[in-house]
């Protein structure tokens, strides 16, 4: 049997997106970007000057 509670919280987590969700969805998207482009300059950098 489904308490009150739990009926509730399914009705949260299925209700509609958050007004910022699309906002939230390119910020993440542009951080993991720009931390790949991080590690590519980086490792190139290193193993230029470091490595050679």
């Amino acid at each position: 049997m489904e308490t009150q509670e739990e009926r509730q919280s399914a009705e949260a987590l299925l209700s509609e997106a958050e007004p910022w969700e699309s906002w939230e969805s390119k910020l993440v998207l542009w951080s993991i970007g720009i931390g790949i482009a991080g590690l590519i300059v980086l490792g190139l950098l290193v193993n230029k000057f470091i490595l050679d």
